[in-house]
Formats: C-alpha cells, structure tokens, sequence
C-alpha cells in the first residue's frame, strides 16, 4: 500500500509523507472505485480539490468529465439555472435553453467547493438529485435523469450549520457518506521544509534563477508557524523570498525581515465550551496584540516618569539601597500618608536605571524628594479588570471607534474575520 500511496503522490503532485495526509489518501483510494458520495473536509488552502480529482481519476468515471463548482461563487440568483439549466423564458435575459452542469457532465463527477453557502432552495434540488438522480430546469416541469457523481468540500462546521438552520440535516448525511478529512499544514510540520523547497524550485525553474533554501533557524520559524492559509500561504511565502532575497541560503533574518508576519504566535487561552473550538484562535490573536499594547504603554509610563525626575531637577536614592528595603504592607487608611514610601516601590520596581548627567545620584540619600502640589486631590486607586472577555471587549470597542465603525477595517486590525468579529460585537451588545 505505501508504494500505491507514493505513486498516486507522484502523478497528482502531492507532497508530504504525514500520517495524517497518507490517511486522508489511503481513504479516497478506497472510495474512488464506488459510486458513494464523498465529502471532504479542511481549512481553506489544504487542498481539498486535489483529493477530489484522485477520486474521480481512480474511479470507473475518470474517462468522462470532471467539474469543479465554487458554490461561494455563483450568485444566488443564477445558482439554479448552472448546475440544473433553465428553459426559455424561465426569468428575465433567459433568451434561449440552457444545459446546466448536471445535464453536461452525466456520466462523470461533479465537485462542489464549498458547498455551505449553497442556498436552502437549491439544496433541496441537489438532495434529489442525490437519492434519485432526477432533477427540472428552471422553468420546466419535465423530470430529466442524470448518471452523476457528487463530490463535496467545505472549510467550515456543517453540523453547525445544521444547528443554526442554515443547511439540511438530511443533504448533509446524504453527503457525509463517506468523510475525508484533510490535515492543516500545522498539523504536519514535517512536511513544510520539503513543501517550501518544491515552490522554491518550481519558481527558480520557471524565471530560470537559481533556487533558494532555509538554513536550519529558518525551516524552524516556518515549522513554529501557525499557517492560516496553509499551502496557500507556504507557496505565497516561498515564492516571496525566492523574489526578494539576494542570497540562496536564507538565514531567519533574511525569511523575517520578507515575511514579518511570520513572527507572529498564539498564546494559549482558556476554552469556553459553550463557543464553537474554530473561534479559540482569533480570541488569542485579540489577546496577544492587547499584551503587546499593555507592554507599550508600560514603557511609555517609564519614559514619562523619568523625563518628569529629570526635568523637576529630583534626587533619587540609589536603587541597590532600595532594593534591599523590605516592602511594608499599608491599609487603605494609611495609603494617604504614604506617598512617598509607594514612590519608592514605584522606583525600585524598575529594572533599568536611569542615568542622566543632570541628576545627583547620592549613595547616602535614603529618601526621594517629592513635589507636592497643593491643588491636587488624594483618590483611592480601582485596581483595573483583568478579565480577558473583559479586554476582548475593550480592544474591540476601540477598534470600531477607530475605524469609525467600518468593520472590515476592525476586523484587519484585530487580526480576526469579520464573520468573528459580528459574532464579538453581537456577544458584547456593542
């Protein structure tokens, strides 16, 4: 079975030597002789239609046609007339008969991408379809036969879906006969070094340079990322620095300083059961630009500080002698008193000094002098939330008044869709 495996690889260009990819293979060669419904399923840019076209190429159909149909393309108006005709006369512009793909392509196979946003109304012609082969142009009441083999895929949820009303329960079982699931490129890390070498070569054959590879720093930059586009983006990426890049050994500088985005990771968040587990990953990317805000205002705090000790001319005690001072505890009735010893934890809690030719450093100082300004009231300090639905909350809050509501805009800044951030500005009534 694994040279049946590594031949079908060779002929259908597929790369990659994953347990799961040789899986998801191993399946769609024993489906391929049947005349079952298959639906497979995968992130955007696994390469679902790949596996499609073993299927039919291996089946008893591979000597008649093969269609792939975007159903995310074909607007819902004219959905109806593609795939099932319409006679003349049937809606405004029909001017003469038309063959839908169903009636063209009877005897071979049809391949339906994304087949979620197919519309309800021609879901219910394709169920027929599928159970009796039959089917009506738009227009007509004449019952035609097809002799077909559907083929589907989809990146999203159609159990969901299903939950949320917005496909058939029983399309999608009559579909989900046989289920391929293909792996997302993080899911086979091992495979990418040789994937990126593939495009490299490709795209050095094809301008006739010469080819391009990662040293050992850089294959682990592209190992440790998350790839939303998966072989998609890994081509984007090779195809970028085989441009751009002077040199033929690519260091994770040079990969870097092409590709910043690479940089870019996910930190673990907490799973809600209640939210649907596809959504965990533009949470954390809500989280993780919000880190790296609170970090930049941390340092701005620190910049503002010392330029207000340097331009009050203040002295400030040597921290290695504040440092070794033992924090005491203070209750919310002393914290009024006390403004100079929170100065001093204030101080201390930087771990960079500060060092300016205008200020007097005194090793023998034990105290900060502090300019009290009379016309300023004592407030009692509110310790700020730290609730992570809390700050998602907030950073989306202040990208919508940023963009002025132009969602498309917030979503880009987030680093979400903007399918996720209608459901967020839903969620928190924004």
């Amino acid at each position: 079975m694994a040279r049946t495996l590594q031949a079908i690889k060779q002929r259908f260009g597929i790369i990659g030597t994953s347990s799961l990819l040789d899986h998801a293979l191993n399946t769609a060669v024993r489906v391929a002789p049947t005349d079952l419904s298959v639906l497979v399923v995968g992130e955007s840019g696994v390469g679902k239609e790949v596996f499609s076209k073993v299927i039919h190429f291996l089946s008893p159909r591979k000597h008649s046609q093969f269609i792939a149909i975007n159903c995310g393309a074909l607007p819902s108006g004219t959905i109806n007339s593609e795939l099932f005709g319409h006679e003349k006369g049937a809606f405004t512009g029909a001017s003469s008969d038309r063959k839908g793909y169903f009636e063209t392509v009877n005897g071979g196979t049809i391949f339906l991408d994304e087949i979620a946003e197919m519309p309800l109304d021609t879901q219910v012609f394709l169920l027929r379809i599928l159970e009796s082969g039959e089917f009506m142009k738009v227009g007509s009441n004449k019952v035609l036969k097809s002799d077909i083999r559907v083929l589907a895929a989809t990146n999203v949820d159609l159990e969901d879906r299903v939950a949320k009303g917005k496909f058939r329960e029983d399309l999608f079982y009559r579909l989900n006969t046989v289920m391929i699931k293909v792996p997302a490129l993080r899911e086979r890390t091992d495979d990418i070094p040789i994937l990126f070498r593939k495009f490299a070569s490709d795209f050095a054959d094809k301008y006739r340079t010469t080819s391009v590879r990662l040293d050992e720093k850089a294959q682990l930059v592209l190992e440790n990322y998350t790839w939303k586009g998966n072989i998609r983006e890994l081509k984007n990426v090779a195809e970028r620095v085989s441009l751009m890049s002077e040199e033929k050994i690519i260091t994770a500088e040079q990969l870097i300083d092409s590709n910043p985005h690479l940089l870019q990771r996910n930190l673990p968040a907490k799973t809600n059961p209640g939210n649907n587990g596809n959504s965990n990953f533009e949470e954390r990317e809500i989280l993780y630009k919000l880190l790296f805000e609170m970090k930049a205002d941390l340092n701005d705090l620190k910049s503002l500080v010392f330029e207000m000790i340097k331009r009050n001319d203040l002295k400030v005690p040597d921290l290695r002698d504040l440092r070794r001072l033992e924090a005491p505890s203070f209750s919310k009735s002393e914290q009024r008193d006390s403004f100079t010893e929170d100065s001093e934890r204030l101080f201390s809690s930087f771990n960079t000094p500060y060092q300016d030719s205008s200020m007097d450093y005194n090793e023998h100082d034990s105290q900060p002098i502090i300019i009290e300004n009379p016309n300023y009231e004592h407030v009692e300090e509110i310790m700020e939330t730290l609730s992570l639905e809390a700050m998602e909350k907030q950073m989306i809050d202040k990208a919508l008044k940023k963009y002025k509501g132009r969602r498309k805009e917030a979503a880009e800044e987030l680093g979400i869709s903007e399918r996720t951030l209608y459901r967020k500005i839903k969620q928190y009534e924004l």
